[in-house]
C-alpha cells in the first residue's frame, strides 16, 4: 500500500488543459463544432508520488495522458514539468523532455515492432538520445533492464509474439524504463491482462516507483487497481475532473454520485456481502 506524499515537490503540474477535436461536415469540411475530450483539467503529481486519472471509456483520460507528451497536441492550457513549460518547448526542449517523461501504453502488443527484436525495441530509445556509447554498452543496459523488468538477459535476442501479455508487458516497461525518466505515464497498462498478471505488474511498478523515485500518472477504468497502486485520485467524467483527493478520502467517502457509481461497480470479494450497484445515467457536473 502506498502512504501520501504530501511532503515532496511538485514534478508535474497541469493547469486549465483543453483537447478538443474539430467536428468537420459537409463537402467543404467545415467545422461546424468541437468534441470536448478535454476540458479545463487541472492536477498535479509530486516527486515518487502515484496519482490516479479513473473514468468510464470515452471519457477523456487517455487523451489527457497524451495531451502532456505532446502526442496529442492541445486546444488551450498548461503543462508544467519540473517549472518547464511542457507545451511551449521546442524541438531541442523537448527532446530534453522526451528523457524525463515516458509512457508505458494500453496493449502490450501493438505498442511493440512485431519486426523487431526485443533488444533493438529497448535500445532504440537509447540509441535516439545517444546514451550508450558502443555496441556492448548498449547490449549490457538492455540486459540490466530485462532482469529489473522480471525478465532474462537472452530475451533481447527474441521476438515480442514469443511472449505472453504479461512478459511483453514487462518489455514496455523496460523500454520506457531505458532512459531514466522521472515520470510515466501509465495508460491502462494492466487492461489487456488476466487478474493474475494484473497483480504482477502492480507490484513491479510499485517496486520500480520504490527503487528508482518514479512518479506515476496511472490512467484506469478500474477502481480496484486504482485502489491499489495510487496515493491520491482524481475521477474524471466528460472530460472534467468532478473530484480529487487522497485514496482514502476517495475510496471511504467519495462525494460526487459519478464517483459513487465506480466504486458500486468494484466486484466483492466476499459473496455473502452484497453491494447495490448504483445506475448512474447523468452525474451533474
Amino acid at each position: 500500500m502506498t502512504t501520501a506524499k504530501t511532503d515532496q515537490p511538485i514534478l508535474l503540474e497541469v493547469k486549465n488543459l483543453k483537447t478538443w477535436f474539430p467536428v468537420r461536415r459537409g463537402l467543404l469540411q467545415r467545422t461546424v463544432g468541437n468534441v470536448k475530450a478535454v476540458d479545463d483539467v487541472s492536477f498535479f503529481v509530486r516527486r515518487g508520488e502515484t496519482l490516479g486519472l479513473v473514468g468510464e471509456s470515452g471519457c477523456g483520460k487517455t487523451t489527457v495522458g497524451r495531451t502532456i507528451l505532446r502526442l496529442i497536441p492541445n486546444s488551450g492550457g498548461e503543462v508544467h514539468f519540473d517549472g518547464k513549460d511542457v507545451l511551449a518547448a521546442g524541438a531541442l526542449d523537448l527532446r530534453k523532455l522526451r528523457r524525463e517523461m515516458q509512457i508505458i501504453f494500453q496493449d502490450p502488443g501493438g505498442s511493440l515492432n512485431p519486426r523487431m527484436r526485443v533488444g533493438g525495441i529497448i535500445s532504440e530509445p537509447l540509441e535516439v538520445h545517444g546514451i550508450t556509447k558502443s555496441e556492448d554498452e548498449t547490449r549490457e543496459r538492455v540486459g540490466e533492464l530485462l532482469v529489473k523488468c522480471g525478465l532474462w538477459k537472452q530475451a533481447a535476442d527474441r521476438y515480442p509474439h514469443e511472449f505472453s501479455g504479461g512478459q511483453r508487458q514487462r518489455i514496455g516497461i523496460a523500454r520506457a524504463l531505458s532512459l531514466n525518466p522521472r515520470l510515466i505515464v501509465c495508460d491502462e497498462p494492466t487492461s489487456a491482462l488476466d487478474v493474475s498478471i494484473q497483480s504482477q505488474i502492480l507490484n513491479l511498478l510499485a517496486d520500480l516507483q520504490q527503487e528508482m523515485g518514479l512518479s506515476y500518472l496511472f490512467i484506469s477504468h478500474d477502481m480496484a487497481v486504482i485502489h491499489h497502486i495510487c496515493d491520491r485520485i482524481a475521477v474524471m467524467y466528460n472530460g472534467k475532473i468532478v473530484e480529487e483527493g487522497t485514496r482514502d478520502e476517495i475510496i471511504n467517502a467519495p462525494k460526487h454520485e459519478y464517483t459513487q457509481a465506480l466504486l458500486s461497480a468494484v466486484p466483492e470479494a466476499d459473496p455473502r456481502r452484497k453491494r447495490q450497484r448504483i445506475r448512474q445515467a447523468n452525474a451533474r457536473m
